[in-house]
């Protein structure tokens, strides 16, 4: 064992010598990673979602996050969204209420605004997560296009296009995930 000093206190740290088992460890600030081996190989899945991964964005963290969107998605994480959610380029841009004539000027400056960048990151977190409750890219697809009773009847992605209807959609995947009747 051997003492370790981090910025607030001090703690005791385990060293393990694991070279002659031909294994690797990875040791993040969240746990491991990975463990590799001559003969295996498996991938530790990690104890936190990122959302926003529908868009091509990966934030490392909350302020990183307000930066990408201050600075403007770029135009592609519109383009990854829309493929990636299987609907037209003018469904996406309606659910995000963004004016077509907009898009197309947005498409030529390459990013999109603050305001721009903030509806479309809702759309993508809300699809990520009906990704990690439905289970598959499929069954959030499906169930993003149908219609759905407690949405009085209007499709998630329809009732999607406001912050108040982005949280009842996101009410009702929580719902759905802890098996609530709706």
């Amino acid at each position: 064992m051997r003492a370790v000093r981090t910025k607030d206190k001090l703690r005791q740290e385990e060293a393990v010598d694991l070279k002659n088992l031909g294994a690797v460890f990875m040791w993040t600030h969240s746990g491991f990673r990975c463990i590799e081996s001559g003969d295996i190989e498996i991938e530790v899945p990690s104890d936190k979602f990122v959302y926003g991964q529908s868009l091509g964005v990966r934030p490392k963290s909350r302020e990183h996050e307000i930066n990408i969107l201050k600075r403007g998605l770029p135009v592609s994480s519109f383009e990854k969204l829309h493929k990636g959610m299987d609907i037209s380029s003018v469904d996406l841009a309606r659910a995000t209420n963004i004016a077509i004539r907009t898009l197309h000027r947005r498409r030529k400056q390459g990013h999109f605004q603050t305001d721009e960048s903030e509806r479309l990151l809702r759309l993508g977190v809300l699809f990520d997560k009906a990704i990690e409750v439905l289970g598959s890219v499929d069954a959030a697809r499906d169930w993003m296009k149908t219609p759905q009773k407690p949405l009085s009847g209007k499709t998630p992605l329809e009732y999607s296009d406001t912050e108040p209807g982005a949280r009842e959609v996101e009410d009702l995947l929580g719902r759905i995930e802890h098996g609530v009747f709706s």
